[in-house]
Parts: structure tokens; C-alpha cells; sequence
């Protein structure tokens, strides 16, 4: 499971790297996962992908969709790249190894998909499909019309956090970057949509653009790893690497407390709950 950001950024990564070689052999599956998915029988992966050609590269929504020939290999997981001669790691959901020597390999992380289909068709899973059917809010198109859009009768009974980080409204946008987009509005993830005022709905457009734009640039988050498995260099706010470290704002203490299945963080002084 990975969002925008580092998506985006493995993409690219893959792009550049991987471009124009062809693979020798691929395996999915090859470690059962409780939450891993594949595309109809993962042991046809090799037949599917074998002496086929790496060719563009995007992110889509929390997805690294990878053009090899005539397929797609849309990844909701890490990718890492292994050089030649290097160990591959013992376990992982998907391994595949380029005629060159070289080898990328993914692994689920709580849960993860690993699907390969015909390019141009549909990838079976609703949250990758949803993503591909919204704008990103890395491009132009997600601008303050479209974002007005999103709030429908259901909107005003969500949590800041509920809105932004569920259902795909906001395409790859999940828990992780959410708490450092609700920092910078100044909104506590548990308030209500319905109390937020138009200057801090504002603030969470606002918010949403500059935040996503900053994490790619700087390659993504600290707290994740890129195809070279080295950190991002976006350095979190609020994160676990952050818990009870003061606030770089006010000098609070950040704070870490679980909330619809997962963890918040936040600053009680610069987030009040409630307060919009």
C-alpha cells in the first residue's frame, strides 16, 4: 500500500532506470499473502510479461503503472530495484528479472496489488480504477471548481479525515500524507466537515495542491523509500518519526491517537478539534 507521492516518484524512477529493457523472467506469488491480489492466475505472469519491453511509467492514484509490451503492471506496493549480481529478497509477491541482469521486485505491506492486464483495459480493483477515472491532484484539472464537486449530502457528517482519505475522493491521497495536509490548514483530523468555515476549506484546497506538489519534489516522504530504497527527502511534520517531538509551529507536543481503523497525529494547539 503506497499513496501519490511516492507512486509518483517510483514512476518516474522507473521510467528512467528501467526503460527500454526486456524482461527475462517474472514470478508473482510466488509468497502467499493474505491481502495480496493478482490478476487472474498470478503463475501466468511470466508468460504475460516475459520478452516484452519496459516502457512509460506513471503514478496513478496510490498505484506505479508500468507499460512491459502490450501489458500493464499496475502496483499498489513498493518497488525496488536490484542491480546485477545483487541478493533478491526471499520473500515477495512479485519478482521480475530483465534479461540484463538487473531485477525489481514488491512486497505487500499490510496488503497490496499486484496486477498485470492488457493495456488500456480495466484493473479490477475499485480503488485503482477510481483513481483513474478522477483527476490528480498534481495536475491542473484538480483546481477549486472540481474540489467543490466532491462535497455532496453525505460530506457534512464526515471527519476532515473521512473526507479527504476515503473513497478515493482525492485520488492516492490516504492516511500517511493526509496528516501533514491537515497540519498545514490548521484542521484536526477528527472535526467535522460541517464545521469548517469557507476560509478553512480553503485552507485544505490550498493545503491538499501545495503538499502533494512539495512530497514529489522532494522525492517523496521520509518515512517511505523510493525504487533505490533510499528515504524521501520530504520531511514529515506529523508522522511516527515525529510522535511527542515538539511542534515546529507552536512547540507542542505532537501527539499520535488511533481513529477510523488507523493512527492520527497532530498538535493540539495548532489543530484544535472542532475548530474550522
Amino acid at each position: 500500500m503506497i499513496e501519490l507521492p511516492e507512486a509518483t516518484v517510483i514512476a518516474r524512477q522507473i521510467a528512467k532506470t528501467l526503460g527500454g529493457k526486456r524482461v527475462g523472467s517474472a514470478v508473482a506469488g510466488a509468497s502467499p499473502h493474505k491481502f495480496a491480489w493478482y490478476t487472474g492466475d498470478p503463475a501466468e505472469y511470466n508468460e504475460r510479461l516475459a520478452g516484452k519491453v519496459v516502457g512509460a511509467a506513471e503514478g496513478v492514484a496510490g498505484n506505479i503503472e508500468v507499460h512491459v509490451g502490450d501489458m500493464l503492471l499496475s502496483v499498489s506496493a513498493p518497488v525496488r530495484y536490484h542491480q546485477v549480481g545483487e541478493k533478491r529478497p526471499k520473500k515477495h509477491q512479485l519478482l521480475v528479472e530483465f534479461e540484463d541482469g538487473t531485477a525489481i521486485s514488491s512486497s505487500a505491506q499490510m496488503w497490496g496489488g499486484f496486477f498485470c492486464f492488457p493495456a488500456g483495459g480495466a484493473g479490477g480493483f475499485s480503488d485503482r480504477d477510481l483513481g483513474k477515472q478522477r483527476p490528480s491532484p498534481l495536475t491542473d484539472e484538480f483546481d477549486r471548481a472540481y474540489f467543490d464537486t466532491l462535497f455532496d449530502a453525505e460530506v457534512p457528517k464526515l471527519s476532515a479525515k473521512a473526507f479527504l482519505a476515503t473513497q478515493q475522493r482525492v485520488p492516492g491521497l490516504g492516511n500517511g500524507v493526509l496528516q501533514d495536509i491537515l497540519w498545514t490548514a490548521r484542521i484536526h483530523p477528527k472535526t467535522k466537515m460541517a464545521e469548517l468555515f469557507p476560509r478553512a476549506l480553503d485552507a485544505m484546497f490550498d493545503a491538499v495542491k501545495a503538499v502533494l506538489a512539495a512530497m514529489v519534489a522532494r522525492g517523496g516522504r521520509d518515512t517511505e523509500r523510493d525504487l533505490f530504497w533510499q528515504p524521501g527527502g520530504y520531511v514529515t511534520v506529523l508522522s511516527r518519526n515525529t510522535v511527542d517531538k515538539p511542534c515546529p509551529n507552536c512547540g507542542a507536543l505532537i501527539r499520535k491517537q488511533p481513529y477510523l481503523g488507523g493512527a492520527i497525529y497532530f498538535c493540539a494547539e495548532c489543530q484544535p478539534l472542532g475548530e474550522g
